[in-house]
Order: structure tokens, then sequence, then C-alpha cells
């Protein structure tokens, strides 16, 4: 068995590709602070290495032999919570499947093509690289919980304010702003699935690459009481309806009168993202001012915060998700650091903000 170098990451690739493995490994190995432990072609060869020697990060491919990666992953999940990266194709498909896993608890989601897999892996090595360095720092203790069976049915009364009655005022209807990242798709779903259908229009940012923004809308309308979809140019936000951002275009908010509408255009990268949190952030700010509300979720890095802090300096509500509640506390920590965030709530708060907020 091979001793674990301290302090470093240690990561077991899982992939049926013999082209895959040994690149994931050379790309990984190259870090001063990664180690791979360990590869193998399916989830059994896996189960056998990691019986002497857990791994603190996995990057899994989800469609294998003998054993799909989803099945292998909701093992780990139930037995013993790991951080884990799926590597999955750029089709639709694999968008459908890969849904799936980050529902069953997967970290986050690093693409790769159907063909030209060895050039686009050594050019994409710096993503990918952060994305393990990213599943190293989450917290396992939520990924126990962030699996558990969201409850399908609207939150009740709040018997109580969540927003000072200041913020209440309003000439047009209310915009529920939202921006996440690592651990954001299982944190939207304990959201959106509690919520009853005469909340106010809801507007998404989750970091997600393209062509799974649609599968991940289209799974969470499956679920939800208020509809959930993909957003395109010019959509209306409206009471009921959750528009999430195309991956791979920025979204941001306009207003006519009295409605709000969506621009949804490709841009450069903005923190890195396109989409990004603080795209939308800043055009909430804007155009709804005191009219929004602003909730940044788990996610690594700090896309949002400046936008979170505009959204507050022009009246709007804004809330940042808890340390003990995210996978990741990355950007709420640094909307928190730069006093941005009027309220630092638990994630099983979020439901009531916005339904309070649309009271």
């Amino acid at each position: 068995m091979k001793t674990p170098v301290k302090g470093k990451i240690r990561v077991l690739i899982v992939d049926d590709s013999a082209v895959v493995r040994q690149m994931l490994q050379t790309i990984l190995s190259e870090q001063a602070d990664i180690e791979v432990i360990g590869t193998a072609s399916d989830p059994y060869f896996a189960i056998e290495k990691m019986r002497g020697n857990w791994p603190d990060v996995i990057t899994l491919d989800v469609e294998m032999p003998r054993m799909d990666g989803i099945t292998f992953l909701r093992k780990i999940m139930a037995s013993r919570p790991t951080p884990v990266v799926i590597c999955s194709s750029l089709t639709e498909q694999g968008a459908e499947t890969t849904m799936e896993a980050l529902a069953a608890g997967a970290v986050s989601i690093f693409t790769k093509p159907q063909v030209g897999v060895k050039g686009f892996l050594q050019s994409s090595k710096v993503e990918l690289v952060e994305a393990v360095r990213q599943a190293a720092r989450s917290n396992t203790a939520n990924l126990r919980s962030s699996v558990r069976a969201a409850p399908r049915h609207p939150v009740g009364e709040v018997t109580a304010p969540v927003v000072p009655p200041s913020a209440m005022s309003r000439t047009t209807a209310k915009v529920m702003a939202i921006g996440t990242s690592t651990g954001g798709t299982q944190a939207l779903e304990r959201v959106l699935t509690q919520l009853p259908v005469n909340v106010d229009g809801i507007v998404i940012v989750q970091h997600m690459p393209e062509k799974f923004t649609a599968a991940f809308a289209a799974r969470l309308n499956g679920l939800c009481e208020i509809e959930v979809r993909e957003a395109k140019d010019g959509d209306r936000v409206r009471p009921g309806l959750a528009l999430v951002a195309p991956g791979g275009k920025h979204m941001s908010l306009d207003r006519s009168g009295a409605f709000y509408f969506v621009h949804v255009k490709p841009g450069p990268a903005v923190n890195r993202h396109c989409p990004s949190v603080d795209v939308l952030f800043r055009s909430v700010a804007r155009c709804a001012g005191k009219n929004a509300v602003g909730i940044i979720l788990t996610g690594m890095g700090n896309d949002g915060a400046k936008g979170l802090l505009e959204m507050r300096e022009q009246g709007a509500t804004t809330y940042a998700q808890d340390e003990a509640s995210c996978i990741v506390f990355g950007m709420p920590k640094e909307a928190i650091r730069a006093g941005a965030a009027d309220f630092v709530i638990p994630l099983d708060k979020v439901p009531q903000v916005i339904v309070g907020s649309s009271q």
C-alpha cells in the first residue's frame, strides 16, 4: 500500500478510458499539493483500492462498465461522504446523467469532449486542477445532508417578518436574485422545492458549463411547485417562475415600466465565470434597487460579493449562507467580508426568506 504524502490532496481517478486515466494522472501529479494515490477502470476496482487507502477526492466518470458512476457515487455518499468531481462528456445526454450525479452528492463537474480528449485535457488542466482543489476544500459533513430527499411541499406561513419593513416598500414586484457555485445544485434543490407558486420571480446564476443548465433547470422543474427553466433572452421575470442563466452566457436584469425581463447574451468571463453572479447582481441593483432581495449561497471564489454589495447599497435586502450549512464557504465568506450581507443565515432558512419577502 502506498504511503500518503502528508498535507497533499490524495486523489483517486476512476474512468474506463485508459487515455483519460493516464492524462488525469499526469496533470494532477504535476501539482505540488496533489498526489494521485491510484487509478481504476471501473467502480469495482476503485472499491478494492479504497479499502486500504481512502482518497480525499475522487474524479469519476459516470458511464462505465459493470457499475455506473451514479450507483457508485450513491454507495460512497451512504457509507463515507467524499468529495467527488464528475468528469462528464459535454453532450445533452451526458448533461442529464450528470444532473443525477450532482443530486446524488457530487461536488462539481469537469467536462470532456467525446473526441480529442488528450489535447483537450492538456489545454484545460488549470480548470481540472482547480476543480480538484475546490473539492478538497468542501465541507464533507454537508455532502451527506445534501443528498437527503428534499421535501416536495411549499413552506407554510412565516410566523415573523424575515426582512425589515422598510425593504417591503414597493412600486413594482420584488425580484429574488440568487448566486451560487460549488454545492449550489443541491442547495438550490433544497430551496426551490419548498417554495409555493405565488412567490415573486427568481433569477439564478449557478456556475455550470454550457448544455448542463438546461438539464439542471428541467430536473428542478419536475421537482418544484414553481416553474423552473433555463432563461432565454427577453424572458419576463414573473411570480412563480425561476429563470436559470444558461451556461456560457451572462444573464442580466432589465426593466420596462412595471415589468422586469432578462437579457441573455455571450460575453467575456467575469471573475473567471460565464455566467457570472456579479453581472446578474449588479444589474439587479441598478434596475430593481430596494425591490430586490439578493442571496448568495455555497461556492468557491468571490464571484457575487461586489454585486451583492451594490444591491445592498441600492436598498435591497441581502443574505449570505452561513458556514455551517455550506459545502464550500467561499462566495458567502467573501460577501460577508465585503460587508455585502445584511443577514447570515443557514440554508434551511432561505425558503422562509423568499416567501416572507414575497408577502
